[in-house]
């Protein structure tokens, strides 16, 4: 059942990023109420996955929470994530700021969690040709995905050394609440939250800090575990192992963590906690 749930997310990655490079001249840009962007690829992705998980969502406990979805906010209900143990997570184009822009740094994900927990995770970069999955046990780093010249990699647990030459990855929103101590770490903003998370899986980055929509990691969610890398609340350090409901945002904002979390190494979470700075008023 494992392989198939895969290949299917597998065959939605592959579709999706075919849908994102034809639109990327003209996506046709607009804002949402919130007034984040939409483009026409945000809208064609999310049909092809009500197309390609159709066969499963017809299935008891299975749902999709989908970032185009007008129904997502219904799912965050703790009974019904309790009694569901079949949740996919899909952000149709993560980076979409950027993707309406013309730029290379967006992404498509792809998250499947068992039972509330991190389960399998498909992350493609149309792009870069870059494709990040995990199969439930292990997980891999593909260049030049799905072309005859894809190189495969399997991805291994590291604990980068933090230094002048490191980087950390930060959100768009960071500076609104936070300064950052630049003595020896600096600092990224990609504004793409599947290149936040999955780029310090294969040492791009000794680590990133989100305040992410579920959607929005997911997809990294396993991936990232693989290297040896946790998702911890800044404010108390605790590993998100599993998602509940009281973890997110209510009415207002479904779907989006109430904290923020680091992801990091063990070892590096203290250090990376005392750079990141309240502003002062």
């Amino acid at each position: 059942m494992k392989d198939e749930y895969l290949a299917a997310m597998m065959r939605l990655a592959q579709e999706a990023g075919e849908i994102a490079l034809r639109y990327r001249e003209d996506s046709e840009p607009a804002f949402k109420p919130d007034r984040s962007v939409i483009t026409k690829a945000d809208r064609e992705i999310s049909r092809l996955s009500q197309k390609i998980l159709g066969e499963f969502l017809a299935r008891p406990g299975h749902i999709l929470v989908d970032e185009e979805s007008e129904e997502r906010g219904r799912f965050l209900d703790e009974k019904l994530l309790a009694a569901t143990p079949y949740i996919f997570a899909i952000d149709p184009i993560d980076g979409t700021r950027g993707y309406a822009n013309r730029m290379p740094g967006f992404g498509v994900s792809i998250g499947l969690l068992k039972d509330l927990k991190p389960w399998l995770g498909v992350v493609y970069f149309p792009v870069l040709g870059e494709l990040f999955f995990c199969d439930g046990r292990d997980s891999f780093f593909v260049q030049n995905a799905f072309t005859d010249e894809e190189v495969t990699t399997r991805i291994v647990p590291l604990d980068q050394t933090i230094n002048k030459q490191a980087i950390f990855l930060l959100p768009d929103s960071y500076f609104n609440r936070f300064d950052w101590d630049f003595t020896d770490l600096h600092i990224m903003i990609p504004a793409c939250a599947v290149v936040d998370l999955c780029w310090p899986a294969i040492g791009r980055g000794c680590g990133s800090m989100i305040k992410s929509y579920l959607w929005d990691f997911v997809g990294s969610w396993p991936i990232v575990r693989s290297a040896g890398l946790e998702l911890r609340a800044l404010s108390t350090g605790q590993v998100l192992e599993k998602i509940s409901a009281d973890l997110f945002i209510g009415e207002d904002s479904p779907w989006k963590l109430k904290e923020y979390y680091v992801l990091s190494s063990e070892r590096n979470f203290p250090i990376l906690k005392k750079k990141i700075k309240l502003k002062q008023k």
